[in-house]
């Protein structure tokens, strides 16, 4: 059997995890420099980057519909850029994380999140928005959530989160994920 393309579709797929995780750390950028920036400039430059997302996914789309061999990869990607651009996710280090299958980083998150909460220091609507996402990550990446988790993501999920895991949650999921892509680009 010959490898030959192997190292040329293992080096797309490297570029690409690459400019998603420079576009995931842009918007994390961003969030921290809120405060420093004003209004208008702030807006501005995330909607340059929401764009640089939306592009990025569209050459995901044209991958995936011509190299069978990324399709998988590509297609998780393609999940965490839909989740970005339809604000399903808020925040792009627990995006970076979904994409890159960490549940361990996502749980360990969540016990820093709690913690900080305990002590004063995260107020308890972020604790709730960071919680509801990083469980719904660990949920996609098919970790066993306790019977509390469970039950705190099914009260607080949002609309679109929950939108999302309909988009996500069968075995056709590379076509409806290719479908819904397309119809957010064009409402946006």
């Amino acid at each position: 059997m010959s490898s030959r393309g192997l190292s040329e579709t293992n080096k797309l797929q490297h570029n690409l995890e690459e400019q998603l995780d420079r576009l995931v750390a842009q918007l994390t950028d961003l969030e921290e420099c809120k405060d420093e920036l004003d209004e208008e400039e702030y807006e501005e430059t995330k909607a340059e980057t929401m764009e640089q997302l939306r592009e990025f996914n569209l050459t995901l789309s044209k991958i995936m519909s011509g190299n069978m061999t990324l399709v998988d990869e590509l297609g998780n990607m393609q999940l965490a850029i839909q989740a970005a651009i339809s604000n399903a996710f808020k925040t792009p280090e627990v995006i970076r994380m979904f994409v890159k299958k960490q549940p361990g980083q996502l749980r360990q998150k969540l016990s820093e999140l709690e913690r900080d909460a305990k002590i004063g220091k995260l107020s308890q609507d972020v604790l709730n928005q960071q919680k509801i996402e990083i469980l719904f990550a660990l949920k996609k990446l098919g970790e066993d959530l306790n019977p509390s988790e469970a039950h705190f993501l099914q009260s607080h999920a949002t609309v679109t989160m929950k939108e999302f895991e309909q988009i996500t949650g069968d075995s056709s999921t590379s076509e409806k994920v290719l479908e819904a892509a397309a119809s957010q680009l064009k409402f946006m």
